[in-house]
């Protein structure tokens, strides 16, 4: 894996997502603490930032008049009827606190794709980047997602599979079995960082 082309793309670790206090706390905020993704993502960006490797964190937020919110769907209806929760400022929109030091490039978008609603993809090619990492919450919303929709777009996208969780473990293992098909295909943090620094 070249270093010099790939990119990580965190997504959704905002207070929204993550912590017990954020929107989706109720869902997510347990397993997350459970799994322990926090801690080994934080580790995997730390060492992959060590190797030069860009981490761009994508949020999900909604600014005054939805930007590019399209209702089209029970989860964006949801959050549409709850956005002064997600706007750009809302406290629970902040990246969590273990990882605000370790973004390159913060992004914000109004879907579910990391790559979708943004100039995102367009600044992966200005830099040279076709391989792309994902870490994020939840592995069958946004990761998932992303991962096919960089597919796609003709990305080699590699999930890393302990640094992603999901409300369920079940869901989580779906999603990871899926991805295995439809991406280049999960890594595990340390191979991904061996596979970087070879």
């Amino acid at each position: 894996m070249d270093k010099r082309r790939t990119a990580v793309l965190a997504l959704h670790w905002q207070v929204n997502v993550i912590k017990p206090e954020g929107f989706f706390g109720g869902m997510l905020a347990e397993p997350v603490a459970r799994s322990g993704v926090v801690g080994c993502a934080r580790r995997f960006h730390d060492n992959v930032r060590a190797l030069d490797v860009p981490v761009i964190f994508v949020r999900f937020t909604i600014p005054a008049g939805e930007g590019g919110l399209v209702r089209n769907t029970p989860f964006m209806t949801m959050v549409g009827d709850a956005q002064e929760s997600f706007r750009p400022d809302a406290p629970g929109t902040a990246l969590i606190e273990e990882m605000r030091a370790q973004a390159d490039l913060v992004v914000d978008n109004q879907k579910l794709s990391g790559l979708a609603g943004s100039d995102l993809p367009a600044v992966l090619a200005e830099r040279g980047i076709d391989t792309v990492l994902i870490t994020g919450v939840a592995t069958n919303l946004t990761v998932e997602q992303t991962a096919r929709h960089g597919t796609d777009l003709g990305l080699t996208v590699h999930p890393v599979r302990d640094c992603v969780t999901a409300a369920s473990e079940a869901a989580h293992l779906a999603a990871l079995d899926g991805m295995q098909l439809t991406t280049a295909g999960c890594l595990g943090a340390n191979d991904a960082v061996a596979a970087l620094a070879s």
